[in-house]
């Protein structure tokens, strides 16, 4: 399978830094446009609004594109898992199939640490009977009763599936053993953390142990955060940084695209001109290189 981009949106309002890539859907339909030609194939929808501004953004993304795929970002614990299955199942099916969800580790409310001990190890647990409940609920012919540390269920069911089911793409992340154990039971694509060659490799190499354990590393596909930028590469980002002339930055990435990762995720491309440019040049050099 070639190498897939995806792009993650970050701050373009010009007076304020904290304002949404999504501020004003008039200029981001321009861009999406963009980012569609430029080659890539995914976009990242992670407001700082929340969960539900994700889900109504998710639905606008694709109702203004035609061939972007939708990264939704989601957690446990803000809506329901037979209200998230069901609004999911919708926006994918009005989508054509075109949505997957990016599953990420959120602390629990204070009503939760009230009942519970709060720990990383209580988090995970959680995600793990969310998507389980999820899968459930996309597959499930029959309404569906459960009773679990985190979530009570009477009936559940799921009328209008969305066009993959429960094979809908789950996405990951993670470095931790626990975290990983999760990862590798549910994860279809998994988000690398940035580091060297070396510390990639070996993340890599845990991640497809833990998915063998459930007979699904062969399935698993890598995506790395990266930032593409024309100046001299800067500390402090979430993403691998690389710099320079766009054959420069297209000869450091495959350095890691020879590791078996499958995506890359660009991060810090917002502007018009940014984002036809690293789509013109460096996108499409990369995939002439690999090709």
């Amino acid at each position: 399978m070639p190498i897939e981009f995806t792009h993650v949106p970050g701050k373009t309002h010009p007076a304020d830094s904290a304002v949404s890539f999504f501020y004003d859907f008039a200029e981001t339909a321009t861009r999406l446009a963009l980012i569609e030609d430029g080659g890539f194939r995914n976009l990242v929808v992670d407001d700082p609004a929340g969960l539900l501004t994700n889900m109504d953004l998710a639905a606008q993304v694709l109702d203004r594109s035609s061939s972007l795929e939708v990264v939704l970002t989601h957690w446990a614990g803000v809506v329901e898992p037979t209200v998230a299955a069901r609004q999911l199942a919708s926006i994918d099916a009005r989508s054509g199939g075109r949505l997957a969800l990016r599953m990420i580790s959120e602390p629990l409310s204070d009503d939760d640490a009230e009942a519970r001990p709060v720990g990383h190890g209580v988090l995970w647990q959680r995600i793990d009977e969310y998507l389980v409940l999820l899968k459930r609920l996309w597959s499930n012919e029959q309404p569906f009763d459960h009773e679990g540390a985190f979530y009570s269920i009477k009936g559940g069911y799921v009328p209008r599936k969305g066009p993959h089911g429960a094979d809908l793409v789950i996405r990951m992340g993670g470095q931790s053993g626990t975290a990983l154990k999760v990862a590798g039971r549910h994860a279809d694509v998994f988000e690398l953390a940035p580091g060297s060659i070396d510390d990639v490799r070996q993340l890599m190499e845990r991640v497809r142990s833990a998915a063998a354990e459930h007979g699904r590393a062969a399935r698993l596909r890598f995506a790395l955060p990266v930032r593409i930028h024309r100046g001299i590469s800067s500390a402090g980002h979430k993403a691998v940084d690389v710099s320079g002339p766009p054959a420069q930055a297209a000869l450091s990435l495959l350095a890691y695209a020879a590791l078996g990762i499958d995506e890359f995720m660009i991060v810090g491309v917002d502007t018009p001109r940014e984002i036809a440019t690293v789509g013109r040049e460096t996108i499409a050099l990369l995939r002439n290189s690999l090709a």
